[in-house]
């Protein structure tokens, strides 16, 4: 099983820009398609941004494409999610979230999917 630690959040003005990082422990990581959701208090966690774990094939949600980027080093196991433009309703608790021994193409883009997910971390965007 993945461990995964989330960091990187705080609180930035609108049109500033944050970089998440997600630590992962574990021999899985090599195989496993990451992805970032986010969580508003009454909402649905929804898919931000993700990345296969060959190739580095990415996808984004329409809300944040152009806007975020999402890398992983493979040496260090860890993932980014470089998160520009920001906007107030970019607002949430971000999470990132690991599929094991996935296809190699495959993007983590469904929650109830998620084999493992990080505790999150809080980011605000002030107006």
């Amino acid at each position: 099983q993945l461990q995964l630690v989330e960091s990187g959040g705080g609180l930035v003005q609108a049109g500033g820009s944050l970089r998440l990082s997600c630590a992962a422990s574990g021999r899985s990581f090599s195989t496993a398609s990451i992805g970032w959701f986010r969580q508003v208090p009454g909402k649905e966690r929804e898919f931000v941004a993700g990345i296969t774990w060959d190739f580095g094939l990415t996808g984004y949600a329409d809300s944040v494409k152009g806007r975020f980027t999402v890398s992983r080093d493979n040496t260090n196991n860890t993932v980014d999610l470089l998160m520009n433009s920001l906007k107030p309703e970019d607002t949430a608790v971000y999470y990132c979230a690991a599929v094991q021994r996935s296809a190699s193409n495959y993007i983590v883009t469904i929650a109830s999917r998620v084999d493992s997910w990080g505790q999150g971390t809080q980011v605000t965007v002030s107006s």
